[in-house]
């Protein structure tokens, strides 16, 4: 996979644009109210969802598998910030603890082992009291019904990429036990114009890391 996406952003660099998701412009808005200081991205690309948080006064560190998209994030959005090189299934690489950690567009790559470690791996560089958000696809998106289907609502794309489409049964049984608070759609646009459906999940574990 992480041959994958280093030719992905070698032939397509900003593929998606420069503009921030929706989703990060919400997650800044609900880390502002809950007072969060400092946070990590899994999966930050080329740095275009750390923009809302950094311009809300909030420290960013990244993590990113593309070598390639940490040279974009430096050269084209001019990111000073750190930005660990490697696999998010390779967590953790530092031992700072965040108070806010937001994932777009990541979780539904990796299969249900990985997807169990990440989670258990964010809540343990969560600083007590802080919040995780993730950014998962929806089963109501059309690539659901379009790929060839490798697992229990995990599908094949033409283009090779798994993908696991999440349902609220399935948000429950994945995030409940890491402090599940909220879960709501959201609509993001697709470089072609097109909207996709994500649910939105919010989480604030209760127990203290560790």
């Amino acid at each position: 996979m992480s041959e994958f996406w280093e030719n992905a952003f070698v032939r397509r660099q900003m593929m998606w644009g420069e503009t921030p998701t929706r989703a990060a412009l919400l997650a800044r808005d609900e880390f502002a109210a809950c007072g969060v200081k400092h946070v990590l991205i899994p999966g930050i690309g080329y740095g275009r969802n750390a923009v809302p948080f950094l311009e809300s006064g909030m420290s960013v560190s990244g993590i990113e598998v593309s070598a390639t998209a940490i040279d974009l994030a430096r050269s084209k959005m001019g990111l000073e910030i750190p930005i660990f090189h490697g696999s998010v299934t390779d967590m953790p690489f530092d031992e700072r603890r965040y108070d806010g950690i937001f994932c777009f567009g990541l979780i539904y790559l990796l299969d249900a082992d990985e997807r169990a470690k990440l989670l258990h791996d964010c809540e343990n560089q969560l600083a007590p009291g802080g919040t995780m958000i993730f950014t998962v696809v929806s089963k109501a998106a059309s690539m659901f019904a379009q790929g060839t289907k490798v697992g229990e609502d995990r599908v094949e794309t033409q283009h090779g990429v798994r993908l696991f489409f999440y349902d609220a049964d399935s948000i429950r049984r994945e995030f409940a036990a890491h402090g599940l608070v909220d879960v709501f759609s959201i609509d993001e646009t697709m470089p072609d114009g097109s909207l996709r459906p994500f649910l939105q999940v919010v989480c604030r574990p209760q127990r203290t890391p560790g």
